[in-house]
């Protein structure tokens, strides 16, 4: 008879299990599903049209992951669900859907299923980009003691610029909305039966602040219907990460295949529970979790008002510590979006013929090039700038192009572009006075792409370390779980000890090679150039997309 947690982490095309051995740390099984309806960008179910930059979801597809990934890996696994002591969720955010009172999503009720605000807006919805716009503004003009803490601007991906576009645009869905809530803590609540917020969510995604609360008084002066939904639809103290949150209800272990009475931890957001997972417990480890887009958090022992970051929040990554959270929007992505849009015939026949896939060889001819043989220069802005500038509306570019370019020097200029974004966040962090003496990269993209992390190394300055787990953010939810079970009901005493006996990083370290990093330090300096002049300069990408738009 053993001790287990199991962590469940829902990201932006699938969830996935893992059960993990908590005498060992191995991790017993893992289970993947992905979710049916993906991301809805173009229409809803039922054909019902969506404007630009929208993406939702059905909350039908994260009950599912529930439903066939804890069983998967209990069977997989061999072990009794009376063993584990303990389950743990996190989601992308802001992710968040309006509810009721019983926790039923408006989107199931067939009246609203027509209803593009009735369903689960994902982090990477835009659609509120303009009132994010006003909020910045009013905070600026009022003098918000709480804005420099998140960048100094508000990002539409958060939640508030989210509820505020349906207060202002479907008066029906805001009405019929009793709640208005984070995936995990919606998710949270099917396992234990009682809606418990957390402070990780909370306070990077809609302005809580630990001893203050919401801002109120700011938003009933942006506008008091505003005011009133979050009065009344996000209420509830939130908890800090490693929080005991309840334990699995009846229905949760029919949904899950759990015991009833396992502890159930409060809700997470995926990236930051991947800290725990990498083994940090504390300052000067920047972790950057590589997937789709890309989180850096940090924690450090005191706030600082770091421009252009995401957020700072006081125990919103681990207890006792402020966590420090910036980000690309547009990582994996832009990989993927190359490969499908622009890669020639050409080059997917040869791959084929090699018994390749498109990334391993590219990967393969793009690792031949030398640092600036390419003579290209790229913007990873595809999906908006996170940080530092905050904007959404931003877009992607490549400098350089000639008849003679060709797509594994397009591909390692993309490449490369993420890697300057993440220099542009870590000169960010220190030169406001954190300290950032490690770098460590978690997810699936650094465990198979040793070209992407040896050019981080080299563009960074920094030896980049690798977290250990492919399932970083489940690893991290199972950890913190076992913390919130407690000594007693056989886990850890607290996060620390939990961290500690749990968390790992890999032996392999990727070093910066001398040559290598001066090349990068001019090319990075080009850059930032860009950066500046696209990202407060000259407006021109937003001016095509309001042209797009049909704006006049």
């Amino acid at each position: 008879m053993g001790r287990y947690a199991a962590g469940v982490d829902y990201g932006s095309l699938s969830g996935r299990a893992v059960l993990v051995d908590l005498d060992t740390g191995k991790e017993l099984a893992a289970s993947v599903f992905a979710y049916p309806h993906g991301v809805m960008t173009r229409e809803l179910p039922d054909g019902t049209p969506l404007p630009d930059d929208w993406a939702v979801q059905d909350p039908q597809d994260y009950l599912e992951v529930l439903r066939r990934t804890i069983p998967q890996v209990l069977r997989e696994s061999g072990v009794s669900p009376e063993d584990v002591i303990a389950v743990g969720v996190d989601c992308t955010a802001n992710t968040a859907l309006p509810v009721r009172t019983d926790g039923k999503p408006l989107c199931f009720l067939p009246e609203f299923a027509s209803h593009p605000h009735a369903w689960m807006k994902m982090w990477k919805h835009h659609a509120a980009q303009p009132l994010a716009d006003r909020m910045t503004e009013l905070a600026e003009e009022r003098g918000e003691g709480w804005l420099p803490f998140y960048g100094g601007r508000v990002s539409s991906e958060w939640s508030l610029p989210k509820l505020w576009q349906i207060v202002r645009e479907d008066e029906e869905v805001c009405r019929a909305a009793d709640r208005w809530v984070e995936a995990a803590d919606w998710l949270v609540w099917q396992l234990c039966g009682k809606l418990t917020p957390n402070a990780c969510a909370a306070g990077y995604k809609a302005f809580w602040r630990k001893g203050e609360g919401y801002p109120l008084d700011f938003l009933e002066a942006l506008d008091p219907r505003l005011a009133l939904a979050v009065r009344e639809k996000l209420g509830g103290d939130p908890l800090p990460p490693g929080s005991l949150a309840g334990f699995v209800t009846k229905h949760g272990a029919a949904l899950t295949g759990l015991a009833p009475g396992t502890a159930v931890a409060v809700g997470g957001v995926d990236a930051h529970a991947c800290v725990p997972a990498a083994g940090i417990d504390g300052p000067g480890q920047l972790l950057a979790i590589i997937g789709t887009s890309t989180c850096h958090m940090l924690m450090a022992d005191r706030p600082i008002a770091v421009p252009g970051i995401c957020s700072a929040v006081e125990d919103g990554i681990l207890p006792g510590w402020w966590g420090y959270e910036a980000g690309q929007s547009c990582v994996g992505d832009g990989f993927a979006w190359y490969l499908d849009n622009c890669l020639p015939g050409s080059c997917r026949e040869e791959a084929r013929q090699e018994g390749k896939n498109l990334h391993a060889w590219l990967r393969e001819r793009a690792s031949r090039l030398r640092p600036g043989e390419s003579g290209l220069l790229a913007l990873d802005w595809w999906n908006g700038n996170r940080s530092v500038l905050t904007d959404a509306s931003l877009s992607g570019t490549i400098v350089g192009l000639t008849l003679r370019t060709r797509p594994e020097e397009i591909y390692r200029a993309l490449l490369e572009a993420t890697a300057y974004g993440a220099r542009v966040i870590v000169e960010d962090y220190r030169a406001h006075g954190l300290t950032v003496d490690r770098f460590v990269a978690a997810g699936g993209i650094p465990l198979k792409d040793p070209l992407m992390m040896q050019i981080y190394a080299d563009v960074l300055g920094l030896p980049v370390h690798i977290a250990g787990s492919a399932q970083g953010p489940a690893l991290g939810s199972a950890i913190l779980a076992a913390a919130a079970a407690g000594k007693k009901r056989g886990g850890f005493a607290g996060v620390s000890e939990a961290v500690r006996a749990l968390g790992w990083q890999k032996d392999t370290v990727y070093h910066p090679i001398p040559e290598h990093a001066a090349v990068y330090d001019r090319l990075f300096a080009e850059y930032r150039k860009l950066h500046d002049y696209f990202g407060h300069e000259n407006s021109v990408m937003k001016r095509l997309r309001a042209i797009r738009a049909g704006e006049t």
